[in-house]
């Protein structure tokens, strides 16, 4: 009777993994329906969606999850790509280091304690950049300063999508 009890709450445990896994979004990369006014190229985030379409036209983009800007360290508006960097050092911001004044005054690249991740995306008009992060699990929250954090993988994708000048819209 016990081993019976343990497989029926085996088969009923699975099925409830198989339900749930099909009824909750994606959090990876995908090619999604997108019909917004932005030409092809374009970088939209959507703030309050914690989400980053790379828009490819033809009423489609490619969306990516995203950790975005905790309350009031969030910023709207539209910048452009102003460097791309691979392996990036990160020296963090004035407010950041007031904040935490034990970090280090630059973190090298490729250091596993560097929040940049694999790669950056800088942004015209300030220290903002879209970028990588050495902690997976912040993406999909609200947990920056006002950078934009992707998975390694995803921004190394958008990284290979984009070049300088490519225009970024963040919404709420």
């Amino acid at each position: 009777m016990r081993i019976a009890r343990l497989l029926a709450c085996s088969i009923i445990a699975s099925i409830a993994a198989t339900v749930f896994a099909a009824s909750t979004p994606a959090l990876a990369r995908e090619a999604v329906n997108f019909r917004d006014d932005y030409t092809p190229g374009t970088i939209v985030i959507k703030h309050s969606q914690r989400r980053l379409y790379y828009v490819v036209g033809g009423g489609k983009a490619i969306a990516y999850p995203v950790g975005v800007g905790k309350a009031g360290k969030s910023w709207f508006g539209t910048r452009y790509i102003d460097g791309k960097r691979l392996r990036p050092a990160w020296s963090p911001p004035a407010e950041v280091k007031r904040d935490k004044p034990s970090l280090p005054n630059v973190i090298p690249g490729g250091s596993p304690a560097n929040p940049m991740g694999v790669a950056a995306l800088t942004l015209s008009g300030g220290e903002y950049a879209i970028h990588g992060t050495n902690v997976p699990r912040s993406v999909g929250g609200y947990v920056s300063y006002g950078c934009i954090r992707m998975h390694n993988s995803d921004i190394l994708d958008l990284f290979d999508r984009v070049s300088y000048g490519t225009r970024v819209v963040v919404t709420q």
